[in-house]
């Protein structure tokens, strides 16, 4: 019933999200992840291409999992079309986990193996899941620590599952790992003001516009002031210096994962100096990486995978 639910719903949707008639193989499901992971040029699906070959089906069903949960909560119109895909989303996560005989969606085959391979607690995706139902019903935040909160389900998980994936299971690291989680997120979150704006949503939060003399209108209007130039200053000061304190993960991991680490983390410090390169004015336009900029993070990435991989 769940899985019908779903196929019925999603036909509102990509099709290539429906859950298939029958039941893919492990190695059909694991090619559907990996073709989906393919698609979609982004930080994830980039940065674990520098991990252990043997590793990236996990890191594949992970992303798969996230990009269609993303979806149902981003790319469905109709808000309680949304939620009760993300519910029925969910069923199916719990459904992988207690009955993964039932799971007939190639997320959830190819995942299973994942979970069992990794042994993966159930909470990191149900929190994701929970982020998405948020993103329905919320829609603008009053403070930084409504922002950490959101980010605490949004983002964190993936970065504690990347851990978990290759075998780190320290509170301390996952706490630092947080700090970049959630400093990526609200990278994002500054780079994509006037797009989240289109969407009805605003995660600048509210306390800090009052306090810089900032106002709503500003940003669906596009009009950029030196007040608004000051707000965005002290946002993205803020943020790279959380991006600087959880970076110093990368001492204590692995050469292979230390790579992807700091691919993450340098990704994150290139949408924030793509932002002050235009001198905080993130109304005129969608800050971007450009491509020379992602060229030279992938070379230093490839060196350093290299190097790591001499060192062994």
């Amino acid at each position: 019933m769940i899985e019908a639910a779903v196929d019925h719903s999603l036909k509102q949707g990509p099709k290539a999200y429906w859950t298939p008639d029958e039941r893919p193989t492990l190695d059909e499901a694991n090619a559907w992840c990996k073709a989906l992971t393919g698609s979609h040029y982004e930080n994830f699906h980039v940065a674990t291409f520098f991990l252990p070959k043997e590793v990236r089906p996990h890191f594949e069903s992970i992303y798969a999992y996230c990009r269609v949960a993303d979806d149902l909560g981003d790319e469905v119109a109709d808000t309680e079309t949304a939620k009760g895909l993300l519910t029925a989303f969910g069923e199916m996560l719990n459904e992988c986990y207690d009955a993964p005989e039932r799971s007939m969606h190639p997320i959830f085959v190819a995942l299973r193996e994942t979970v069992v391979a990794c042994d993966l607690p159930r909470e990191p995706f149900l929190d994701l899941l929970v982020a998405f139902q948020m993103d329905q019903v919320k829609t603008t935040y009053h403070n930084m620590g409504e922002l950490m909160e959101y980010s605490r389900y949004s983002a964190n998980p993936v970065g504690r599952l990347v851990l978990m994936v290759c075998g780190y299971r320290e509170e301390t690291l996952a706490l630092l790992s947080d700090k970049v989680c959630t400093a990526l997120q609200l990278a994002n979150f500054w780079q994509d003001v006037v797009e989240d704006a289109e969407r009805g949503r605003r995660y600048l939060p509210g306390e800090v516009m009052e306090r810089c003399g900032v106002d709503e209108g500003q940003i669906l209007g596009r009009v950029f002031t030196g007040e608004f130039a000051l707000m965005m200053q002290s946002l993205v000061a803020e943020t790279r210096a959380m991006l600087a304190e959880g970076g110093v993960i990368s001492q204590h991991v692995d050469g292979e994962l230390r790579v992807t680490l700091d691919l993450f983390r340098k990704g994150g410090e290139a949408i924030l100096d793509g932002i002050e390169a235009q001198g905080y004015d993130v109304l005129r336009g969608r800050p971007v990486v450009t491509k020379a900029k992602k060229a030279m993070l992938l070379a230093g990435a490839l060196w350093a995978k290299f190097w790591a991989g001499g060192k062994r």
